[in-house]
């Protein structure tokens, strides 16, 4: 989704992922492989400060990073380099001499009890036998220094992009999920010097009503994001066309929170965000995701699609592990489909790794389609007459238990009943239009945003608040406030039973939120849909989850009998483009003032536009 002032498209916007392992003789052998495979936008995994031993002597990493850089270029290819963000490995450190540890223990985050952050292999797949796993603290002023120094050689290269994995505070491993890390010494005192607070003793720790709390909460997430910020100056001041890309595994969860890396705020300092998409409730593997975890996939990637305001959206998930029940093909399809109808770059991966693929031919087959209809799936997507829902990162963040269960429960509704809407954020909210704004359980306003809504309805739109009316505003013709939620209890029978919930949707509040587009949709609430005006077009994106069953069907039930009515005046031929096919050319039947096209069966995915008079 892109706003008015949107980026301008660059590569980013357009890849078609595939990793690899970089090594010093490889690189003319790892652009081979991507070009056969329709990979554009290749990553390379040769991390330099996530290494103990090349963060301290980088001059390998660096020749072998400038020579992929050059073999791509040569293709007419990408190339970005991984790098780790506050993670760093030394090899082999119980036989070393030297490690992160040893030498720089004033560097690592900890509990409030003082325990570091010091892991090995038990605590993630990716740490080996022997290793020392540490997460350092963003204010250990000599490794940013140098860290920094790294950055600034690798954009030195040439290479295309640095993709930064993982700029969190440590609260993922077990046991650190709720220590609200870090409180070494040089966070705690720069928590201090902004507050004046003590990090140790002034905060009710995990108590979100303390206001003190709710300032570390906020600290927190501000040093990252200054953190990546800080990437991104460094390596444009060495190559200004570099990209800077995170990963983050917390989209619009409360996992955000806790870790510090919060996508609304990092979308405003970073070229492009890779999202790592294996978190909050349900399953993140696609082989094995219901009916409901795939809705809330769409809510998740469209939100991000908004925060991005025209940046690329990268989505790194995983489609299938070993499932015997599943043929990856048919799993990776699916994960492939749900990701470019919402507009985000499909990013192949077995199992749990980044490189290689789970069938190599299918990535083929699926790039090559995606290549052949890059535009229409990746040109900027304008808002036409949308209902605006409201995220407030504030209330998500301070209150994630009311807000994000109504949040989530009302993109889940519009998405099931094939109804246009437009995230708005404190960002976005003044520059909205629409007719009619949602507030679900939002329970956080500053000052500006209540302006603005007071503007918003002065103009002559409505706000409809659910659970709590925070707005300042009592003019009934403006305002309608209902003291529970219906998207939240919609969601609530979901998941209890997605098939019944689905046939007990709350009418009347769909009455308050019908923006009377003129586009009406006649198709099952197990076909999601979202709209956008494509090059001064209407634009319909469909993804259907019908008959999924995890780990059992990943072949979705064709859906017969969809229509798409328009006004007259829009035209009476629509294009039709179903996933991995070719463009159909449909006519229309006049009834009135409105044109009917019945579309053919829908299998996994499509795009319908109308092409004019």
């Amino acid at each position: 989704m892109a706003g008015a002032d949107a980026q301008e498209q660059n590569w980013t916007n357009f890849v078609r992922i595939g990793a690899y392992g970089l090594r010093s003789d490889n690189a003319e052998a790892i652009v081979r492989d991507a070009t056969k495979s329709h990979v554009f936008g290749i990553e390379v995994d040769n991390d330099i400060p996530g290494r103990y031993e090349s963060f301290l002597d980088p001059t390998e990493k660096l020749r072998a990073i400038r020579s992929v850089a050059d073999a791509a270029h040569k293709a007419n290819n990408r190339a970005f380099v991984y790098i780790a963000g506050t993670e760093c490995i030394t090899a082999n450190a119980d036989k070393s001499a030297h490690s992160v540890v040893k030498d720089h223990p004033d560097w690592l985050q900890r509990k409030i009890t003082g325990e570091p952050a010091v892991f090995t292999s038990g605590a993630a797949f990716w740490i080996s036998p022997g290793d020392e796993d540490v997460w350092i603290s963003p204010y250990a002023k000599e490794w940013r220094k140098t860290y920094m120094q790294r950055v600034r050689q690798i954009a030195s290269t040439g290479i295309d992009g640095i993709y930064v994995d993982i700029p969190y505070w440590m609260t993922h491993f077990d046991g650190w999920e709720n220590t609200w890390a870090s409180f070494d010494d040089a966070t705690v005192a720069a928590f201090r010097e902004k507050t004046g607070l003590d990090a140790k003793k002034d905060l009710k720790l995990g108590n979100f009503e303390d206001p003190d709390f709710r300032k570390w909460i906020d600290f927190r997430i501000e040093t990252m994001t200054d953190f990546v910020k800080e990437i991104r100056e460094n390596a444009r001041n060495v190559n200004p066309d570099i990209m800077v890309i995170p990963e983050i595994y917390p989209g619009i969860e409360q996992e955000a929170t806790r870790v510090g890396a919060d996508v609304y705020q990092m979308y405003g300092v970073v070229d492009v965000i890779a999202h790592e998409y294996e978190f909050g409730e349900g399953e993140h593997m696609a082989s094995s995701r219901s009916q409901l975890d795939w809705f809330l996939y769409q809510a998740g990637m469209l939100t991000f699609r908004f925060f991005a305001n025209g940046k690329a959206t990268w989505i790194l998930n995983y489609s299938w592990d070993g499932d015997k029940n599943v043929d990856p093909r048919e799993a990776m399809k699916n994960l492939a489909m749900s990701q470019v109808v919402t507009g985000a770059n499909f990013w192949d991966a077995p199992g749990h790794s980044m490189a290689g693929s789970n069938d190599e031919a299918t990535r083929t087959q699926v790039f090559q389609w995606i290549e052949k209809y890059e535009k229409v799936l990746y040109s900027p997507r304008l808002p036409m007459h949308p209902v605006g829902v409201y995220f407030s990162p504030k209330s998500r963040d301070y209150d994630p238990g009311g807000f994000l269960p109504s949040y989530r429960g009302l993109l889940v509704l519009l998405l099931q009943t094939h109804r246009e809407f437009q995230v708005i954020t404190p960002l976005t909210l003044a520059q909205f239009h629409g007719q009619t704004l949602v507030l679900p359980n939002v329970t956080v306003l500053g000052d500006t945003e209540k302006q603005s809504l007071r503007r918003f309805a002065g103009s002559g739109g409505r706000i409809v608040t659910t659970g709590h009316n925070l707005t300042g505003i009592t003019a009934s013709d403006h305002l309608v406030s209902l003291e529970n939620c219906p998207a939240s209890l919609y969601l609530g029978k979901l998941e209890k039973n997605f098939l019944s919930g689905s046939q007990d949707m709350p009418a009347e509040f769909l009455k308050l939120v019908d923006t009377k587009s003129g586009i009406g949709i006649e198709a099952p609430p197990t076909i999601a849909v979202n709209f956008g005006e494509v090059n001064g077009t209407p634009h319909l994106f469909f993804a259907n989850f019908t008959g999924l069953v995890p780990g059992k069907i990943v072949i979705p039930t064709a859906v017969l009998g969809t229509k798409i009515n328009i006004p007259s005046s829009m035209g009476d031929t629509l294009a039709y483009l179903p996933f991995l096919g070719q463009t159909q050319i449909l006519q229309g039947t006049k009834h009135a003032d409105t044109i009917q096209f019945e579309l053919p069966p829908i299998e996994r995915g499509a795009v319908a536009w109308v092409v004019g008079n």
